[in-house]
């Protein structure tokens, strides 16, 4: 739990990890004895450590390279009840960038309310503020996120359609079906680091993306491996090459399931978590 916690505060499993650990240390560190309520005392300490280090995160990313992404991370499938698709609308990348708006202690409120069904009295503990003023922030996030895409996890079979699409596009430059699923005003957003080459900023409206991934994409991904897997609670693809994986792609949806935003993850920095991937397993 505190993991998931701190990836969806932080976008990185890396960052997520070394919070919690941060957490342990403090827990076996601490008079055990005078703890009341153990894991209210867990959730506080960690969710105050992401809190520290988004203040770092947010300065690194100021001077990041090209479009910042959270780190994709291999999630197990999910079904398309309430409880499956609450759980891929919030790991989904598209969900993970709204988050990025708030400010940090709107981001831990909403989602210790509206995520993990923590009380109003307890994040109010958890952050040293009174009730009154967390319930503000809660409100203050729900009516930031209203104000962009919600978040939306169409039916497994539409995302696997997309996978098919996307592949046909880009290896036999096949665009029909792809258009076909694309908003009109649909994003590509390429997060490289500044470690390996990609788009600079991100491509807007479907003549730009389709001929992207066409004429660009098509040169250096055809002779990719490509394995589909479940990748932040959605269907994605991992592309392979010789064995070690060079890219990620995700995708966002609107209300009706079109297509509003590709995201393309090459930074090797945070494909780590997707290398153990193979066709067997995705």
């Amino acid at each position: 739990m505190l993991v998931g916690l701190a990836y969806r505060l932080l976008g990185s499993r890396a960052d997520a990890e070394d919070a919690v650990q941060d957490t342990f240390l403090k827990w076996q560190a601490a008079d055990r004895q005078t703890i009341e309520a153990p894991a209210a005392w867990l959730t506080t300490t960690c969710t105050r450590r992401c809190l520290d280090l988004l203040s770092n995160a947010h300065r690194a990313r100021v001077d990041y390279v090209g479009a910042w992404l959270p780190e994709p991370i291999p999630t197990p499938a999910v079904s398309d009840t309430e409880g499956g698709t609450l759980l891929a609308d919030s790991l989904s990348t598209a969900f993970l960038l709204m988050l990025e708006r708030l400010s940090p202690r709107e981001r831990a409120a909403y989602l210790l309310h509206e995520i993990f069904d923590t009380s109003y009295a307890e994040i109010a503990a958890m952050l040293g503020i009174k009730e009154p003023a967390c319930r503000k922030l809660v409100s203050r996030a729900r009516g930031n996120l209203k104000i962009t895409e919600a978040r939306h996890a169409p039916p497994r079979e539409r995302q696997q359609a997309l996978l098919e699409a996307f592949r046909l596009a880009i290896t036999e430059g096949a665009t029909s079906q792809l258009a076909a699923l694309l908003s009109a005003e649909i994003r590509l957003s390429a997060d490289g680091g500044g470690k390996v080459p990609t788009i600079p900023e991100p491509l807007h409206g479907q003549a730009d993306v389709l001929a992207f991934l066409t004429n660009r994409l098509h040169d250096y991904w055809a002779d990719y491996q490509w394995l589909e897997a479940d990748i932040n609670g959605l269907r994605g693809i991992v592309l392979q090459q010789r064995g070690s994986v060079t890219a990620a792609v995700t995708f966002g949806y609107d209300p009706d399931g079109g297509v509003t935003d590709i995201f393309i993850v090459r930074n090797p920095d945070k494909l780590a978590l997707l290398e153990p991937l193979t066709p067997a397993t995705s």
